[in-house]
């Protein structure tokens, strides 16, 4: 406590000799403080407010950001901030942003800090609450006669709520939450999908054999529509012709007679097809189980079914878009903060240099956690990232023409039940840009990708990434894919495993190397009941070496798609391939000498599966090796694998996969993979980690 006070004094006597210090030439050390009973008139040099009311804490992060800009105004050098927060919830009422003029120094960052153990929420909803029963028949007479008892109401108007969003645009959807947990938008099914019966729309189509139709009108099973002639905004989600593209349409007419909903254009651009999935949203009348709500656009009243008792809990809606932002600025942490309940991105970090979110915990994103874009050396690390409605983090940097790393990084993080809402593209992590890192980070319960890179000589390593992929197809928990000229990249030490198995057509993998993916190594991955393990899509130059495949079918696919199904892109008649390789540049450097096999690939039978290696893996269970459209071991390097033969793991009953010393893997030169250190670690930044679901995400 002594420390403290000597701190607090030392702060006092920086901050009231201001002109003194300035003449003197010496930099000041500064720190503020924030609390919630706080003023932003005080001068927050410290954490309560004074005996006579007449200085105390700051009240806001933009106070204290109007300080010290005020501060370096005046002449006076900063050398290094630390914005100490008090526990407590901050509702921002606009977007907190940081520019190059706040930004620190590279050995005194500016630091914006929860106090040691306080929890800080940073948050973008609204509190709501006087909830009732509901009185109104006519709202009575369109709920479910089992329901109409539970549901409670309340006017957001009457609370200055009137920003209602829309119903699905990410960033613009409003979300209801209940103690934390995010509700879910009265739905049917409740758990499930319905399927296309028949398509009618009449502009009949085909793709890969499977046939269609462009134009949103089907037929359905049952007559459950029936009940929503009077809803007046009726949203589906569908996987209309993929199961890797879903899409929100919403509902034109819906014919009970003949049994067809017609939606409103403009229309799902893959089409629709007979047997596809899809659920119905933004139905009152479908408010009809605990955890469900639905908003009167017209009146501002919030329906909902209650989980627990709504008297004892905390109601909020999502408000504000966007909660932080930090554009061109450098040097500065955010360390130790919550965020939530936002409708768009939680954090963005454009440009600028060496910003760090650490130990952050974010929830209930509307669309994404955290958006780092251009800019190098930014970190997110250590963090805790859930419930997130579309991407949880989307990290770019570094110069593709010029093939300059960006250096930007996500760190052992614990991200989970991303894309909630968007359920398709929407990953943990997407990689753009050269040379990030994504490493010792923990991924689970999503429905489709994992990690999704675009770019150059990125390294994805030591992460632990499970029951991903549980509702789609042809999916990877790793994908990348359809571009000859992003090379270089590095997929090592991983472990992945039970990712899904859902498969109307291609299937599942843990790693996908799509579409003339090539240059990409995969090393020393342990992939255990990871559907197909690794797949090359008509790439080239890919390395598949000293990884363990543990019930795998297959463990390695490779084809050569284009001369197959995939003809037309060296035919002229798709030329996506050439144009994303003229766009690069790659007959001069950097390409030409980083990439030299691009100067003569199109000289050299491109369609060809050509110089990919399978060397020295272990493979157990399952199925080993499948080489499509002409592939065979003279084409595809393949040696020193270990194959249906016992490779002596330690216990890996009790999931212990590490090779005891007499393994035969080791006499053929296999390099043990350093299990231990995959996955999440102790270090400062780390907040709590919540126990590891194995359950799809819902």
């Amino acid at each position: 406590m002594a420390g403290r006070k000597r701190f607090i004094a030392t702060a006092l006597t920086l901050l009231a000799a201001g002109a003194a210090a300035g003449t003197a030439g010496a930099a000041e050390t500064v720190r503020l403080y924030v609390a919630p009973g706080g003023n932003d008139s005080w001068s927050g040099i410290m954490p309560g407010p004074r005996a006579d009311g007449g200085d105390g804490p700051l009240a806001t992060l933009q106070g204290a950001r109007d300080r010290l800009r005020r501060l370096k105004n005046e002449g006076r050098p900063v050398r290094g901030a630390v914005v100490e927060i008090q526990g407590g919830d901050y509702v921002l009422e606009e977007t907190f942003g940081l520019s190059a003029a706040d930004s620190g120094e590279p050995d005194n960052p500016l630091i914006y800090a929860a106090a040691a153990g306080q929890k800080v929420r940073i948050l973008g909803g609204r509190r709501v609450t006087g909830f009732k029963p509901v009185e109104d028949p006519a709202v009575r007479a369109r709920l479910a006669p089992e329901a109409a008892g539970h549901i409670v109401a309340t006017d957001l108007r009457a609370q200055g709520i009137t920003d209602f969003g829309e119903v699905v645009a990410g960033g613009r959807r409003l979300d209801v939450f209940f103690n934390n947990e995010r509700l879910t938008l009265a739905r049917w099914p409740d758990d499930d999908f319905a399927r296309i019966k028949e398509v009618v729309g009449g502009e009949p189509l085909t793709a890969h054999g499977f046939s269609g139709d462009k134009i949103g009108k089907f037929t359905y099973e049952g007559d459950r529509p029936g009940r929503w002639t009077g809803e007046p905004e009726i949203w589906l989600q569908g996987y209309w012709f993929w199961d890797w593209a879903d899409g929100h349409q919403r509902v034109e007419s819906i014919d009970t007679a003949a049994g067809v909903i017609t939606l409103a254009p403009p229309h799902h651009h893959y089409g629709y097809r007979a047997g596809q999935r899809w659920l119905a949203r933004n139905l009152l009348c479908e408010l009809d189980r605990p955890g469900e709500w639905y908003l009167d656009r017209s009146t501002g009243m919030l329906y909902l079914w209650p989980p627990g008792p709504v008297g004892e809990a905390q109601v909020w809606v999502s408000h504000l878009a966007d909660l932080i932002r930090l554009d061109q600025a450098s040097w500065i942490t955010l360390r130790g903060l919550t965020l939530a309940f936002n409708r768009h991105t939680a954090v963005t970090i454009n440009g600028g240099k060496n910003v760090t979110l650490a130990g952050c915990t974010i929830h209930g994103s509307g669309s994404r956690a955290v958006c780092i874009s251009g800019g190098r050396d930014h970190g997110v690390v250590g963090c805790d990232i859930d419930d997130i409605a579309d991407s949880a983090v989307s990290l770019d940097g570094g110069d593709r023409r010029t093939l300059e790393p960006g250096g930007n990084a996500v760190l052992n993080c614990h991200i989970r039940r991303f894309g909630r809402f968007s359920r398709t593209y929407c990953p943990a992590v997407g990689v753009a840009g050269v040379g990030n890192r994504v490493a010792n980070n923990l991924m689970h319960d999503a429905p489709h990708i994992a990690v999704m890179l675009s770019g150059n000589e990125h390294v994805i390593e030591l992460n632990e990434i499970h029951h991903v992929c549980m509702e789609t197809d042809d999916a990877g928990a790793f994908y990348m894919g359809r571009d000859w000229t992003q090379r270089g990249n590095i997929v090592r030490y991983n472990y992945f495993h039970d990712i899904g198995r859902f498969s109307s057509w291609v299937g599942v993998q843990s790693v996908y190397l799509d579409d003339w993916t090539s240059g990409t190594t995969v090393f020393g991955n342990l992939i255990v009941r990871g559907a197909r393990g690794v797949l090359v899509g008509g790439g080239r130059n890919n390395t598949i070496e000293n990884n363990v495949f543990v019930d795998c079918a297959p463990a390695v696919h490779i084809d050569s798609r284009g001369l197959g199904w995939a003809k037309c892109y060296f035919d002229g008649r798709d030329n996506t391939l050439i144009a994303r390789l003229e766009a690069m540049d790659y007959r001069k450097p950097p390409y030409s000498i980083r990439y030299p096999e691009l100067l003569t690939l199109y000289d050299d039978e491109p369609a060809l599966a050509k110089y990919n290696r399978v060397v020295g893996n272990i493979c157990v269970g399952g199925r080993w090796l499948d080489l499509v459209d002409g592939l065979n071991d003279r084409i595809v390097e393949i040696r020193d694998n270990l194959v249906d033969q016992d490779p002596l793991f330690v216990d890996a009953a009790r999931g212990d996969y590490r090779l005891r010393p007499d393994s035969p893997a080791l006499a053929l030169g296999f390099k043990p993979i350093p299990l231990e250190r995959i996955g999440l670690y102790a270090d400062p930044y780390r907040a709590s980690v919540p126990p590891v679901a194995s359950a799809p995400a819902q």
